[in-house]
């Protein structure tokens, strides 16, 4: 794929979009990965399904799509991904980049389960936290797929353990979230390196200034655009609510909110390492099944953590914006805004952990009395409507 100079177009303004197509097969889906999908029990195209699929199935160019975390995004581009690649051929054609190694590793677990009836496709997945040397070794097999996190595969390219060039589809996942992390250098790299393909799929929750610096010389002049209505940005099964006071009382208000959740499971956000432990202390003293995770946390710690909490052993988990990142766990009911985020994108990020595949949730913001006028602002630029709780 040849840069270009032209930037690409980034959906911003208000375009309410609905999939027309109702089944898989009408979007032209193969029936061998129809059959994989329905032993998942997915049945029905998401929105973003429904408007992504079809064109990334007959056109396959490049495409800037708006679809928040549990929207169905990897079978989005999984789905195409998966025709398109050739299982002949033992070379990396389609590669998938991903913020953190959790997100990487569930996209890898979607799109082997997909692929359960079909020709075989291998997928590797590649992130830090892992071992490098298992992974150079299981990338010298045959691997169509890999997936992967910014950083380690620029350290896999660096030691001759992958080579990008025959890579033909590049798939960004949440990319504001890479680039809020701090990833935009790696991803430039990423791109120029697999300068080859035919296509570069973007799929992002928000669309800050520094995607369209991004794409800019990266895709073609005129990238297929999803536009969502902002009303469409953050999950409409949420409900949201809000909770007013004080800053000494906000550990009453939740460990009252939890104690009275009985089997249900759900996330708190805390804007630093400090209230996440702090609250986390006094959780437990109350005798409730709390985990935490934060930034200080070396990769095992946290592994551990998120272990217990997939594993039901925790009930509930605290983290930071930080920490939370590419947190992929089904079922969960709410999530409580310890503090509202730095940053409104952070809320779509925050809240989108509950309701996933087409299961209702409850967000909860907690604020101070001089906070309302920011709730409100959350309310103007998302299109979302707070009640009292």
């Amino acid at each position: 794929m040849r840069p270009v100079t032209r930037s690409a177009e980034i959906p911003r303004e208000d375009s309410p979009t609905s999939a027309t197509l109702d089944t898989f097969k009408d979007l032209g889906v193969p029936p061998d990965l129809i059959k994989g999908l329905e032993e998942l029990g997915i049945l029905t195209p998401t929105e973003i399904q429904g408007l992504a699929i079809p064109f990334l199935m007959v056109n396959g160019g490049d495409l800037i799509a708006q679809a928040q975390t549990g929207t169905g995004k990897t079978a989005a581009f999984g789905l195409p991904m998966l025709t398109k690649v050739d299982p002949k051929s033992k070379e990396v054609q389609g590669l998938v980049v991903a913020p953190t190694r959790e997100l990487a590793k569930q996209i890898g677990k979607q799109l082997f389960r997909y692929t359960k009836y079909s020709t075989k496709i291998f997928v590797e997945v590649v992130g830090g936290g892992d071992s490098f040397d298992r992974q150079a070794a299981a990338l010298q097999r045959p691997t169509q797929i890999v997936v992967g996190t910014p950083g380690r595969i620029l350290d896999l390219i660096r030691r001759k353990a992958l080579n990008l060039s025959s890579v033909r589809h590049l798939v960004l996942d949440e990319a504001d979230e890479m680039l809020s992390m701090g990833f935009k250098k790696e991803l430039k790299q990423i791109i120029y390196l697999a300068r080859d393909r035919r296509s570069t799929w973007l799929f992002s929750a928000t669309f800050p200034d520094a995607i369209e610096e991004l794409i800019k010389g990266s895709m073609s002049p005129d990238p297929h655009s999803l536009k969502v209505d902002a009303s469409h940005v953050v999950n409409r099964d949420i409900e949201h609510r809000y909770a007013t006071c004080g800053r000494g009382d906000k550990t009453d208000f939740v460990a009252g909110f939890l104690k009275q959740q009985k089997e249900k499971r759900g996330l708190i956000f805390c804007r630093t390492k400090a209230g996440a432990m702090k609250l986390g202390q006094q959780l437990t003293t109350l005798g409730l099944s709390v985990g935490v995770l934060q930034g200080d946390l070396v990769q095992k710690e946290r592994d551990k953590v998120m272990r217990a909490f997939k594993k039901e052993r925790l009930q509930f988990l605290i983290a930071t914006d930080v920490a939370a990142r590419g947190i992929d766990v089904e079922g969960l009911a709410f999530v409580i805004h310890h503090q509202l985020p730095d940053q409104i994108e952070y809320y779509t990020h925050r809240s989108g952990r509950t309701a996933r595949a087409g299961k209702k949730g409850v967000s909860i913001v907690l604020i101070e009395s001089k906070e309302r006028r920011r709730l409100e602002k959350i309310e103007e630029e998302l299109g979302l409507t707070f009640t009292q709780l």
